[in-house]
């Protein structure tokens, strides 16, 4: 008679038991799948899920948002919050994170000003995530309001929120309010640091950006892959090789040298000094690549002048299903407007769409690019006419260099007239136009180009060539006598010059813009910046040492001529960087084939 009264609580106990077994199962399943990234079994568990009905309790929900995140379904991961009956805030949590983390800082901001309207109050982990939104969104001003609220009710000397600041308001170049939040931090951690040196270093402050990363290691920080890979672009930008040689040694030492944002900026590094060699090292070393590796190597390939390779990669980008993006594509049209492949340009900007890129303003340039340096130039005209966006300075810009190449001064002085419709331009584009007027003879309209550029108070970037000798790096400018080995320097290039006449060097003074006698222009481009720093190297580096010179504008005509000789002449290796690519002299040629 008492069998089913004392019966009955034991089951409810067995069931009850059963239950929590069974939802703990699958919370560990769940985290086993996100780690293993196993997209079809996860979908099978989240059916399991379903039909057996645990998906309400919160922590279930909590695992399938933060698996969908993972795997880069943001939107996955908001239907699963829109299903879940009971929202905790580690739920919300989840959900912001979610969106933050894969590149949706709107939604992300709309969903905690919804968490706001529901009477939930954040935490020390959901004021990241905002944060977070806010700068990929570059919008500190929404960011203010988020540290407002933060002080507010007590957050703002939090580690992790004031943590998270630091990093938005640096990311959104707001670098003074960023070093402030950080120096009132009552503790700071990794994300703080590398945020202040990310900042600093996004700006152009390398100094104090290294100065930073010296300090964080002197106080015995554990410094992560976000840290590393600032620093190493901070060496990149400035081709500090060696240095960057030193930090990429820290990394394999504490190994990180196989995560991929080390990866990618170590190849920036690599690239960018004129080591495309270590750059494809780098590469084939880490193990678990992501976009931005492919596209770094894509677009170290294309400044060497390794067309063929661009393509390689690329198709093997499409071989592992690895969707390319716009900077993707950038990469690959910037490769065939430097190699003169026209027919190659046009195929991949017409497959963009089928991609699901849409081509920007930025694409529109490399096309109009690649054809105006191939000679296209009323090509040009068409694809700038049929634009679906106004044509910008970069656009602009491109079709002039095209006209300067092949020396059309009508369609430039229609450029010139279209650039002064724009307003004001950039120093770099007003040069443009004055030196294509001034190769034409037309010295009133180079004259007003440059008035224009004075009467703006803009100045005309000065030409520098730099090299790294030890851990110094050694700077010229044209006609530069400032250098405490520049006696040496002019007697070499006097010696340089004696073998490259009977090489058959002639000076092409075209290339000197300015009213000058022409044995005054012969003197002024016998001196320009570049020929500095390769005399400065020649009688510094030992003879089996390539000469690695880095210059911030496009190297001259003459001065391409002349280093081509200069490297028959001397047997040596010398790699010149300009701002457009890579020229790797050896034996009287270059690796771009006279086309740049």
């Amino acid at each position: 008679m008492n069998y089913p009264l004392v019966q009955e609580p034991l089951q409810e106990t067995t069931f009850s038991q059963s239950f929590n077994l069974n939802y703990r199962a699958i919370c560990n399943n769940l985290l086993s799948l996100t780690q293993s990234r196993s997209l079809p079994k996860g979908l099978a568990l989240h059916a399991h899920i379903i039909k057996s009905g645990i998906q309400i309790i919160p922590l279930v929900s909590h695992h399938l948002i933060n698996f969908y995140s993972k795997l880069q379904r943001p939107i996955d991961s908001t239907l699963v919050f829109d299903e879940t009956l009971s929202k905790s805030s580690t739920t919300w949590s989840s959900v912001i994170s979610s969106l933050s983390q894969n590149e949706q800082p709107i939604l992300a901001l709309q969903f905690f000003r919804q968490m706001l309207h529901n009477g939930v109050t954040p935490d020390d982990h959901i004021f990241p995530c905002a944060t977070k939104a806010c700068g990929i969104l570059c919008d500190y001003r929404i960011g203010q309001s988020i540290h407002c609220f933060a002080f507010k009710i007590g957050f703002d000397s939090d580690v992790f929120v004031g943590s998270s600041l630091v990093d938005m308001y640096a990311k959104c170049r707001n670098i003074e309010i960023a070093r402030k939040v950080f120096d009132q931090m009552p503790e700071r951690n990794v994300v703080s640091w590398s945020g202040m040196i990310y900042g600093y270093a996004q700006i152009a402050e390398d100094e104090e950006a290294l100065r930073l990363f010296k300090l964080a290691l002197g106080e015995g920080l554990d410094v992560n892959d976000f840290t590393f890979s600032s620093v190493i672009r901070v060496c990149a930008n400035s081709t500090l090789l060696e240095l960057g040689k030193q930090i990429h040694g820290l990394c394999l030492k504490t190994s990180y040298d196989s995560s991929s944002f080390i990866g990618s900026a170590l190849i920036s590094l690599y690239s960018k000094c004129g080591l495309v060699e270590g750059a494809y090292r780098v590469f084939n070393e880490v193990p678990v690549r992501n976009l931005g590796m492919w596209n770094a190597m894509l677009i170290a390939c294309a400044q060497h002048g390794h067309t063929e390779k661009v393509f390689g990669l690329f198709k093997e980008m499409e071989g592992i299903v690895m969707k390319p993006n716009f900077i993707t594509f950038l990469c690959v049209l910037y490769a065939c407007s430097h190699a003169g492949l026209v027919p190659e340009g046009k195929f991949y900007f017409d497959l963009m769409k089928k991609h699901g890129v849409e081509p920007g303003d930025q694409h529109y340039a490399s096309l109009v690019d690649c054809l105006g340096r191939a000679g296209k130039l009323q090509e040009a005209v068409q694809v700038i006419e049929k634009m679906p966006m106004e044509p910008t300075e970069s656009v602009w810009g491109a079709l002039l260099t095209g006209c300067r190449i092949h020396k059309n001064t009508e369609l430039a002085a229609y450029v010139a007239d279209r650039v002064l419709e724009l307003g004001p331009v950039s120093s770099g584009l007003h040069v443009l136009l004055s030196n294509a007027y001034a190769a034409a003879g037309r010295y009133e309209e180079a004259a007003k180009a440059r008035k224009m550029l004075r009467d703006r108070g803009v100045k005309k970037e000065t030409g520098l060539s730099w090299v790294e000798e030890g851990n110094k790096v050694h700077t010229f400018a044209a006609g530069d006598r400032s250098h405490s080995k520049s006696k040496e320097i002019y007697e070499k290039l006097d010696e340089l010059g004696e073998h490259m006449e009977q090489a058959g060097y002639v000076a092409d003074t075209n290339y000197v813009l300015q009213q000058v006698a022409g044995q005054e222009k012969s003197e002024t481009i016998r001196y320009h910046s570049e020929r500095l720093a390769i005399a400065f190297a020649l009688i510094t580096f030992p003879p089996e040492r390539p000469i690695r010179i880095m210059k911030n504008l496009r190297v001259c005509g003459d001065c391409h001529n002349a280093i081509k000789i200069i490297s028959k002449c001397t047997k040596r290796v010398i790699i010149v960087r300009d701002n457009n690519r890579f020229h790797r002299f050896e034996d009287g040629k270059c690796s771009c084939g006279d086309y740049w």
